[in-house]
């Protein structure tokens, strides 16, 4: 049987971080709501892959998300590239004799590559929490503490709610970190990374006909000069996602919005000395398409917590997307909260700032290697990154130990290290300086 825990956990956001939070929250019994600004759980984006850590991460919150990403994710097509996380080629090239483009360096893990639907993985995973947990259309205004100790959350309809502890998954744009730094605070807004991106879906038919049957059914990379290309199967095979990033030293007109309006008319310009088989890829995509701003935290957090107030995710640690690993960083978070929490010797509201506390020192520094690095590896991508450049082997490399990085972990022993120093914590006075 499960501790009794008295106190209760506002969660601020309904995406993967939110989400997978709310699962393992309440599969240990612990009290919760979620709050979504949105009328229903909803991510930004389309296309998302997990990396080996991510996975572990998802059995250590709840086996459920596990099986709603097993049912929704589709790997690459071909058997002898199941464990390859993308095919790297040269951008100027073309197909080849054989029908292909030759392979200019492989990078693999032990789950390969996946492709998933944020929206359909979120579909899936919504099931395994009662729906009267959850609260939409509460966009966060402000909070404050009340008379009582208790933390008070103001939303922009006029409601007003008490809870014990608040955990912020409101994404990039986060109102509970301006709550903990301050909305002046550096961090507390998002920062350009001077990358854009156009994303796409072709039908796996005609992607197949441009590139070649391997390219097109299995993840693969087009390195070149200050762009790059990254295509993976989606739809179980029936659809190549597309997405094509071109770094820039113009600044992002609107900071507001991190999406505008395109047309394959710009991408064509955009990319226009990519290899001939490139090109005819991206002629497939529609004539109108989405160019995404690539937003991140790049002036890093100074905490992730203030009281009983934390912050997880994207809220946290919003990162690029060049490494692949930031929906995966989500769920490594709701492990590590939901484990800390569940805790036995976590009571009430006044061993939560521990636990906060902890979190903090366990996450902060592995979190923010990632967005770094995630910015460092998409210039390999571009052939621009200092002491690597055009090197391809100098690149692999460098893809190789930073993906190790972060997929070469124990989740379950993360954890557990949490859990030693969460009680090491709790061991020490009221108010000792140490904590």
């Amino acid at each position: 049987m499960s501790p009794v825990k008295n106190f209760d956990i506002a969660i601020v956001g309904g995406g993967i971080a939110g989400l997978t939070l709310a699962i393992a929250l309440n599969s240990r019994s612990i009290p919760f709501t979620i709050y979504e600004q949105a009328s229903s759980f909803a991510e930004i984006g389309a296309g998302v892959s997990f990396s080996p850590n991510a996975v572990q991460a998802m059995k250590v919150c709840h086996e459920g998300i596990y099986e709603a990403f097993e049912k929704v994710c589709t790997r690459n097509l071909s058997p002898s590239k199941q464990k390859v996380w993308f095919d790297y080629v040269d951008a100027y090239s073309d197909v080849t004799s054989n029908g292909t483009l030759d392979t200019a360096f492989t990078v693999s893990n032990s789950l390969g590559q996946n492709g998933v639907h944020r929206a359909q993985f979120l579909d899936e995973a919504v099931k395994l929490i009662p729906k009267h947990l959850a609260r939409f259309g509460k966009r966060l205004q402000s909070i404050t503490e009340g008379l009582n100790g208790r933390l008070v959350m103001r939303f922009d309809d006029g409601t007003v709610v008490e809870a014990d502890a608040i955990i912020g998954c409101d994404g990039i744009k986060s109102r509970v970190r301006q709550a903990i730094v301050g909305a002046d605070h550096p961090s507390a807004k998002p920062v350009y990374t001077h990358k854009y991106a156009y994303r796409g879906l072709i039908p796996m038919e005609d992607a197949c006909a441009a590139v070649g049957e391997e390219r097109a059914q299995n993840a693969c990379m087009y390195m070149g000069h200050d762009k790059h290309v990254l295509t993976f199967p989606v739809n179980h095979g029936k659809t190549l996602n597309l997405v094509a990033f071109r770094t820039t030293s113009e600044d992002w007109p609107d900071t507001q919005r991190l999406t505008r309006p395109g047309q394959r008319e710009q991408l064509l310009h955009d990319f226009e000395d990519y290899g001939p088989a490139a090109i005819k890829l991206l002629k497939l995509v529609n004539p109108k398409l989405d160019v995404w701003a690539i937003f991140d935290l790049g002036y890093p957090v100074p905490t992730f917590y203030k009281g009983r107030i934390c912050i997880s995710g994207d809220a946290a640690h919003a990162t690029s997307p060049h490494h692949g690993a930031g929906a995966g960083f989500c769920i490594e978070d709701s492990a590590m909260l939901a484990e800390l929490l569940a805790d036995e010797q976590v009571k009430t509201q006044h061993d939560l700032e521990a636990v906060f506390a902890t979190y903090d020192a366990e996450r902060r520094s592995r979190a923010q290697w990632m967005v770094e690095s995630s910015r460092w590896v998409g210039d390999c991508y571009e052939l621009r990154a200092e002491g690597v450049g055009n090197d391809f082997t100098k690149i692999q490399d460098q893809i190789n130990e930073r993906n190790g990085i972060i997929t070469n972990v124990n989740i379950e022993e993360m954890c557990a290290k949490a859990k030693n120093e969460l009680r090491r914590r709790l061991s020490k006075p009221l108010g000792d300086e140490k904590l």
